[in-house]
């Protein structure tokens, strides 16, 4: 297809950028921490750590991880922690020393866990102790030799560190007992690669950053590998974006979504280190309290999320005072990991006085593809126009590209798509052809102007009497109703149909009724997609950054009826 999508960028933002302006990640954090050396880099909890002590910090993790433990270039460190300053610290630490990161979450259960250890070949592990005991589970046929063990305030100074750490673990009671006798503490760490001087380890792009788990909670996760390539290139895309909007050395991003998931690895961490920027770290976004108090009290310009982590925003106590705090502040909000809904997105702008900017991204691709131009003046619904020096294609079942305003698979093309996955040649095969387009598995519609429009992930479509409904669609709609908090919707079987529409919802209006919901959905959707199945709970099962799992919900529907209830 004709790229007819660079006519409609912004005046500002290139047709193609500069993928090679940095040989490595490594290059581009060393020419960040020299000119903005004296500047915040990262906050947590009211603690700051500057460029300076970025550079330090991570060089003397590299030479730990390279004269201590023996580790050469390639090995791969996993990283388990959430948002803290230690994340910043190993990940820059294990790139500079050469070796490839392979990013955790902490909540995995120990099956995912060893899965993920052996899967990559780790020998080595930093990890929060709250989550020790899961390691210790864990360790039984993987590679695992060295582990370095960190508490919440490690990095804090030394009276707000004893603390904390003491709270944590003995008053809120947050650290199962764990034992494992060879661990070493990540501050000792610190100490011993002190004494060293992180030896070079030169990188070209075709070198491997991450091994970036995808796919953990729909069945056996697969290890993607990004490059140092992908990753500088998906930085200077994202950076091309976004640059006739933010200003070097001047900008406040809030980070809660964690730092293992790939959006928050890109957008925020990558790309806001290039740019000199603070990353305010929100260690539990969850806690929205506390997450509100954070956001009273910092001037902040940008901040990154999901659908779901915004509408809890919009629904907590006080968070009018958010507004008032940031008067003139924030440039830039922006949206990905899953669909926004336009309810969310109307009365974010209604409220904070910018528009919530929508993109698409997948770990394959870094994972930015997508993205609305910063100059919109309202929710468009849209995921935007592919960023610069990427290509797509809406493909149908066959293969073949169609036309504007017809729904199919969304293919993409460019510097930012991975190399593969992980010892899994025949799924690399499926999704990556030959000749470097991916298959995304997600449904989208092209109008003339170039802007896609996502309509559902392909394993979720409905279909109902050979009609497909796009369980999205549903959600939006259900959305619209005044007392709904959270809505998910997936396909159950129907000897009559093959499938219905069934909606789980959280309700914040005790008065809301299953025949009002249905009444709403007659009065918006054609018949066959009107839910002939109602549920209503009292929270959803949601991933690590809140996206609903209507896989989770299919589960446990399943189970239900097999056990006749």
């Amino acid at each position: 297809m004709e790229p007819v999508w660079l006519k409609h960028y912004p005046q500002s933002v290139p047709t193609e950028v500069d993928i090679f302006r940095y040989a490595s990640l490594n290059d581009m954090l060393e020419q960040s921490c020299a000119r903005f050396r004296e500047l915040p880099a990262f906050t947590n909890m009211s603690v700051t750590l500057s460029y300076d002590e970025l550079d330090r910090l991570s060089q003397d993790f590299g030479a730990y991880l390279q004269h201590e433990l023996g580790l050469t270039k390639g090995d791969r460190v996993a990283i388990m922690l959430p948002n803290l300053l230690q994340y910043p610290v190993a990940l820059f630490g294990a790139l500079r020393a050469g070796m490839v990161v392979v990013n955790v979450n902490p909540l995995y259960t120990p099956r995912e866990l060893q899965h993920q250890l052996a899967d990559s070949g780790a020998t080595a592990i930093v990890v929060l102790e709250n989550f020790a005991h899961t390691l210790q589970q864990s360790l039984e046929k993987t590679a695992v030799r060295h582990i370095i063990t960190t508490q919440v305030g490690d990095l804090f100074p030394p009276l707000k560190k004893c603390l904390v750490n003491l709270v944590i673990k003995w008053i809120k009671r947050m650290v199962p007992r764990w034992n494992l006798p060879t661990a070493t503490a990540f501050n000792t760490a610190l100490s011993l690669g002190a004494k060293y001087t992180l030896s070079d380890a030169p990188l070209t792009h075709e070198d491997i950053a991450f091994l970036q788990y995808t796919g953990g909670t729909t069945g056996v996760a697969k290890g993607t590998i990004l490059t140092h390539g992908n990753m500088v290139a998906n930085v200077e895309q994202t950076s091309a974006w976004i640059g006739g909007t933010l200003k070097a050395g001047e900008e406040v991003v809030i980070t809660p979504l964690p730092l293992y998931h790939i959006f928050a690895l890109t957008a925020n961490l990558l790309t806001f280190v290039k740019w000199g920027a603070n990353n305010v770290l929100i260690t539990n976004p969850r806690d929205i309290p506390g997450f509100i108090k954070e956001l009273h009290k910092t001037r902040f310009t940008a901040i990154t999320g999901v659908n779901t982590l915004f509408n809890m925003l919009l629904h907590a106590p006080y968070f009018e005072k958010v507004k008032e705090a940031n008067i003139g502040a924030l440039k830039l909000a922006v949206a990905g990991g899953m669909a926004v809904q336009r309810e969310v997105a109307e009365r974010w702008q209604q409220i904070m006085g910018v528009p919530l900017i929508e993109g698409y991204g997948l770990t394959e691709a870094s994972p930015i593809v997508c993205a609305n131009p910063l100059d919109a003046k309202e929710f468009s619904g849209m995921i935007g126009l592919p960023i610069p020096s990427t290509q797509v294609e809406i493909r149908d079942e066959a293969g073949h590209e169609l036309p504007a305003g017809e729904v199919g698979e969304l293919c993409v093309k460019g510097p930012q798509v991975m190399r593969g996955y992980w010892n899994m040649p025949e799924e690399t095969l499926r999704v990556l052809s030959t000749d470097g387009w991916l298959r995304t598995g997600d449904m989208t519609v092209m109008d003339e102007r170039g802007y896609i429009r996502f309509v559902d992930r392909h394993k979720d479509v409905i279909v109902v009497s050979g009609f497909k409904v796009y369980p999205a669609e549903i959600e939006e709609v259900v959305m619209m109703l005044p007392g709904v908090k959270g809505v998910g919707v997936i396909g159950v079987p129907d000897e009559k149909s093959g499938e219905v529409v069934k909606v789980y919802l959280v309700k914040n209006d005790p008065a809301l009724t299953t025949e009002v919901v249905l009444a709403h959905c007659h009065a918006n959707l054609t018949a066959y997609k009107v839910p002939k199945q109602v549920e209503f709970r009292d929270k959803l099962p949601k991933s690590p950054i809140g996206k609903i799992l209507r896989r989770k919900l299919k589960e446990e529907h399943a189970a239900s009826t097999e056990a006749g209830t």
